[in-house]
């Protein structure tokens, strides 16, 4: 492959451009896409903004985490299968390494009280982040009335019912796929960007409008890439199966995140709130409140949020190590999730993404991708109440609503020391527009201060 396309942008430029993206990549994913728009669209101008829109329409069809896969996409565009593996590989190492190093000091050192102090402030920041994450995706994603009633749609459907997040899915793009059939607009594109300013055309980028001849759709290809990735996820996971046996929780790690790449839709946000259920009330791999520990490492390190899992895997390998150092089963334990969580993210894009360019310009297509954005909303929405729940409350108590079983709180459980930290950091951020990371910084001070105090 020659190192310079004809966009004319080197590929060694291309490896710059992906660090300074990954070490920027705070916030989850609300944060790292906006980061995204604004080095590749605004600074860069690789790609224009219907283009980088219906690439993150895509990605947030797709299981697994839709700012890691939205990286590998754009890469591949500019450069290639090598530039896609580039910009997803460093778009998650920084996290990896981060949340590796920060999980040994927790398994190490966590019943100190400075560390039990330090993830008391983070979560109650981490909450903040949350709500703000539900506020700037729909901000983003909701343009009209109609989207917006897709979203309330959407948490109703799973915070009261439970309804399966798939199922979501498939019905958020069914209306967005016949609306826009029938001639309606809500759920067609703005052409704004992500400030409401008119946003780069495609044919003002370096890549053009045109499709590049590597990203139209090719059958050998999509077979041959296909098969190499679906072999790298899963022979591990048929290995671990036949020689340590079903039992065995390196076996039941590989076997459960790989399943979570297949059926969690909606990107890391709502892949959270599936991860959380199983891993504390099915395998008893971490608690609730280790899980809010884990998000909040993962929310204080750059990298996707989904680096959370490794954190899971780490602890879950750390309990039940099987004879090995507990140390290197966690570590072993914390590698393999991150193996079959992102490996298959690779695998989605390199298959889907030539249709999909093969597709931009099908506005019923665009439609379907628009309306589940908006409902991807309502499930970010599910998760920042539940996260509310578990940091503000002690006791939850199930309670009958509009027909459906729901935890509600009991209020003489709140915890007030969490409940004022939140709201501190909620001033922060809305009265005041403090960056992430100084409000990250300044909860977790003010949490090992009250963890001395008591």
């Amino acid at each position: 492959m020659k190192p310079t396309a004809a966009h004319g942008v080197p590929l060694s430029e291309a490896v710059k451009v992906w660090l300074r993206v990954a070490a920027l990549s705070f916030g989850g994913p609300a944060g790292q896409i906006a980061v995204m728009h604004r080095i590749i669209v605004e600074e860069k101008k690789w790609i224009g903004e219907q283009r980088f829109l219906q690439a993150l329409n895509y990605c947030t069809l797709l299981p697994g985490p839709e700012a890691q896969q939205l990286a590998t996409y754009i890469g591949w565009l500019m450069h290639r299968t090598a530039g896609g593996l580039i910009a997803g590989t460093l778009f998650v190492l920084p996290g990896l390494l981060a949340i590796m190093a920060l999980s040994w000091v927790y398994v190490l050192l966590g019943k100190v009280t400075l560390v039990q102090g330090l993830f008391f402030g983070l979560k109650a920041a981490v909450l903040v982040i949350v709500v703000e994450a539900v506020l700037r995706v729909g901000g983003r994603a909701l343009r009209n009335n109609a989207m917006r009633l897709l979203a309330v749609a959407s948490f109703v459907a799973i915070f009261f019912y439970g309804v399966p997040f798939p199922l979501i899915v498939v019905a958020a793009g069914l209306i967005g796929f016949t609306a826009t059939k029938l001639g309606r607009t809500e759920f067609q594109a703005g052409g704004h960007g992500a400030g409401g300013r008119p946003g780069l055309s495609d044919a003002e980028s370096l890549l053009g409008e045109d499709t590049p001849a590597h990203a139209r759709p090719n059958l050998v290809w999509s077979l041959s890439i296909g098969a190499l990735f679906l072999a790298l996820w899963l022979v591990p996971v048929g290995l671990l199966w036949l020689v340590r046996g079903p039992d065995d929780v390196f076996t039941q790690i590989s076997v459960f995140f790989s399943k979570m790449a297949v059926v969690t839709f909606g990107g890391a946000y709502a892949v959270l709130a599936y991860v959380a259920q199983q891993a504390v009330d099915k395998y008893g791999w971490v608690t609730a409140g280790e899980m809010l520990d884990g998000l909040g490492l993962a929310e204080s390190t750059p990298g996707p949020l989904i680096m959370v899992t490794q954190f899971v895997g780490f602890l879950g390998a750390w309990r039940d190590h099987g004879g090995l150092n507990p140390l290197l089963a966690a570590t072993l334990g914390g590698l393999l999730t991150t193996w079959v969580t992102f490996t298959p993210c690779f695998l989605w894009i390199f298959v889907g993404a030539p249709y999909v360019e093969a597709l931009r310009s099908n506005k019923a297509l665009s439609g379907a991708l628009a309306a589940i954005t908006a409902a991807v909303v309502g499930v970010i929405l599910n998760l920042a109440v539940w996260f509310g729940l578990q940091v503000l409350f002690g006791e939850l108590r199930p309670v009958q609503l509009l027909g459906a079983t729901v935890d509600v709180p009991v209020l003489a459980s709140a915890n007030i020391a969490a409940v004022a930290l939140a709201v501190a950091c909620a001033v922060a951020v809305f009265r005041f527009r403090f960056g992430m990371i100084p409000v990250l910084l300044a909860s977790s001070m003010a949490g090992i201060v009250y963890a001395l105090m008591l």
